[in-house]
């Protein structure tokens, strides 16, 4: 895709999401699920597939393609994002990294097309940011492997066609391999949806995996090979989850932005008081960071130089940072902000997830951590920093 496909591509996501998505977020909180009108348009412009690569139906775009289009995506309800998202992120990398010729032809057409959803199945009570408590067990039999075991918060899992289910081979902490599993596959049990604090119209809910027989062509890769297959697809995600956050703070920015320019105190205008301008001050400033970490963030992925330390800090950095900017939304709104219905209740609410998923930010701050004391440049970032300088 070049440059000009891509923008047409971004305009329409952007105009999509500001238009009709938005429109519908009150209708998504209550009936926690995403309209079917609104799921056909996603997947006909794209989005079921946006990061997937052309010759298997995605649009192939790049890191950076995909953090400019998570900032759009990132600015409604993430109930949208997570209709799609998994397909393109931690699911679908896992068949683009790691699958063999054959499942990349027979899996990654139907999710890119959205006929398919996939899956994400790693997640279980002792295994959630770091997998190395995983419990499900695959073993080697006659006619596949025979899968047991149980997993949580799995997003769309009563939704999903494919699971990418990762689960032990081995005794060894890393003997971790992964599997796709139809969920049609007799012995797979999906639990009731989860009731969750904030982003309704995502959904997750447990699977349980009870003598699951798969044949050995659904193993992804080698065995024991699962363990790195994941990180790999987690690191990925972890930026476009930066990016969402990004697009967040935009709009918390501007429902705050909105509310201060028009509210009044006192019959004063509540925007002409310091202290709420000290709080937009520093919302637009959080968000600017944000943006400005994730787009350098991309940059370094797609030419390889980090694929590692720095999603994990733009992911610390933008969850966390995303909740501060929830937080002064709220309190510029006062006692309306504490109120159903109105958005900065909801954004505050969603938020709070973010600092969870794909690896919580104490989990974060030990990989950056453990990558600067093993020699890592503590500044992978200013090569990019440097020549956007010059330019």
């Amino acid at each position: 895709m070049d440059s000009s496909d891509f923008e047409h591509v971004l305009s329409t996501v952007r105009a999509f999401v500001r238009k009709t998505v938005v429109a519908a977020e009150d209708d998504i909180e209550s009936s926690d699920e995403i309209p079917e009108s609104i799921r056909r348009t996603a997947a006909e412009i794209g989005l079921f597939g946006y990061m997937l690569p052309e010759e298997y139906g995605g649009l192939g775009c790049t890191s950076q393609e995909d953090v400019r289009i998570a900032m759009e995506i990132g600015y409604t309800t993430p109930a949208f994002r997570s209709m799609f998202g998994t397909g393109n992120g931690i699911a679908g990398q896992v068949l683009v990294n790691a699958g063999s010729d054959e499942q990349r032809h027979e899996f990654l057409p139907r999710i890119a097309n959205g006929d398919a959803i996939a899956s994400f199945a790693l997640t279980e009570s002792e295994a959630g940011s770091d997998p190395s408590g995983l419990r499900t067990r695959a073993e080697r039999t006659d006619d596949g492997y025979l899968i047991n075991g149980q997993k949580r918060f799995i997003t769309n899992a009563d939704k999903s066609d494919l699971l990418m289910v990762f689960a032990r081979t081995g005794d060894g902490a890393s003997d971790i391999s992964v599997f796709v599993v139809d969920t049609d596959t007799p012995g797979v049990t999906v639990g009731p949806k989860d009731k969750k604090m904030g982003q309704r119209g995502a959904t997750t809910a447990e699977i349980f995996l009870d003598d699951v027989l798969v044949p050995s062509t659904r193993l992804v890769g080698a065995e024991g090979d699962g363990f790195g297959t994941a990180m790999r697809s987690l690191a990925k995600g972890r930026l476009h989850i930066a990016a969402c956050c990004v697009g967040m703070a935009s709009r918390l920015v501007d429902e705050s932005i909105s509310y201060a320019s028009t509210a009044r105190q006192g019959g004063q205008i509540i925007g002409e008081f310091q202290q709420v301008q000290a709080l937009l001050a520093d919302s637009e400033t959080d968000y600017l960071a944000g943006r400005a970490l994730a787009l350098a963030t991309a940059a370094t992925f797609d030419d390889g130089s980090d694929r590692y330390l720095a999603p994990s800090s733009a992911k610390l950095f933008c969850s966390e940072m995303v909740g501060r900017v929830a937080d002064r939304a709220v309190q510029i709104h006062g006692g309306s902000g504490y109120m159903h219905g109105v958005a900065v209740e909801r954004f505050y609410r969603d938020a709070r997830l973010y600092r969870i998923y794909e690896g919580t930010s104490e989990v974060q701050r030990v990989i950056i951590a453990r990558q600067l004391l093993n020699g890592r440049s503590p500044h992978p970032a200013d090569s990019v920093w440097k020549e956007r300088a010059d330019a």
